[in-house]
């Protein structure tokens, strides 16, 4: 009997982008799945389109945060294997296929499968799939070291997991508001043997801007979520190996997050440094790009970052109205695409 493979999606105010999420989710080649809405609390029309579609089920919840609503997901799901995806990204039509049979392939019966991912606007035919240090077969222990050493990621569309490792890592964590995927998928590595990497298939991570449950901006509880998470992270991995190599991974994760603190929070500055200090670490000044560097000479560097994230910013904003004219002109009444 073919397994069963559960789709689950927390959404939130995601009428823009639901539709084309469970798209993809309802395109996967792997005929055996269920999809699983759990919507948190939204207060516009995501709950009217995601019941236009009869192969998906909507649980309605009260607004709980990102967490909450993948608990509430995964309680109703019956799956062997579990497919996260957020309600504005998307999944390759192989990805769950392909996944699957790299696992029944494999002798090792508690291996993560993990992809590619390519950032997108609008327009995933422009989209490139990143390659990173993680994009192999790593074992837990070289998997985190590799993420919390170079800063590397890959986001939660790209795992398939066997429902008995979720269960095992236990649920999402609701304390967290920033970070709570990679925290949680921390635990899940923790429970498993490894990863096994699929290439040539993923997942496509939308780029939404400050709308983003990922875009921190002055929001000092995502900071202080952040600082949670990092600390937790650091916890797993020397649960595992409490080495030379494992304590310079924790200290490098956190230069690598210092920015997002450094003045903004010196409280929090403060405490980053005095982990990284119990690591054998030391914490530098964050860098700013060349193109900047002498704005902090003539003024600060808190003045110089500021403007380095506007121009970012503002230079993102250009890029997704841009893709957005192409991605609604290829779609117009000619049929362009």
């Amino acid at each position: 009997m073919q397994p069963l493979v559960s789709i689950l999606v927390g959404a939130f105010n995601a009428e823009k982008t639901i539709a084309e999420t469970l798209e993809s989710a309802l395109g996967q080649t792997w005929p055996h799945t269920e999809i699983i809405v759990a919507d948190d609390g939204s207060t516009d029309r995501t709950r009217e389109i995601v019941r236009q579609y009869e192969n998906v089920r909507l649980i309605p919840a009260e607004h709980g945060g990102v967490s909450a609503a993948v608990n509430i997901a995964f309680s109703h799901s019956r799956g062997d294997y579990i497919q996260y995806l957020d309600s504005d990204d998307l999944l390759a039509p192989d990805k769950i296929e392909s996944q699957l049979l790299a696992l029944q392939k494999r002798k090792e019966p508690r291996l993560v499968a993990s992809s590619s991912w390519a950032y997108f606007f609008h327009r995933t035919r422009k989209a490139r799939f990143v390659r990173n240090s993680l994009c192999e077969d790593l074992s837990p222990v070289e998997w985190l070291i590799r993420k919390m050493s170079e800063g590397v990621f890959m986001g939660n569309g790209t795992w398939l997991v066997k429902r008995e490792l979720v269960e095992k890592a236990g649920p999402w964590n609701t304390d967290l508001y920033y970070d709570q995927d990679g925290e949680f998928f921390c635990r899940v590595l923790l429970a498993s043997e490894g990863t096994c990497f699929v290439p040539a298939t993923g997942m496509y991570y939308r780029r939404t801007g400050s709308s983003s449950t990922s875009f921190i901006g002055k929001s000092d509880k995502k900071k202080e979520s952040l600082l949670a998470s990092l600390k937790l992270h650091t916890k797993y991995l020397l649960s595992i190996e409490d080495s030379e190599r494992t304590r310079a991974a924790c200290a490098r994760q956190f230069q690598n997050w210092f920015y997002i603190f450094y003045q903004s929070r010196p409280d929090l500055a403060a405490e980053m440094e005095s982990q990284a200090a119990s690591f054998g670490g030391r914490l530098t000044p964050p860098e700013l790009s060349w193109k900047y560097a002498w704005i902090q000479k003539v003024w600060d560097w808190q003045t110089a970052a500021a403007i380095q994230m506007n121009y970012n910013n503002f230079k993102a904003r250009m890029q997704r109205v841009w893709d957005n004219a192409m991605y609604n002109w290829e779609r117009g009444p000619l049929g362009r695409a």
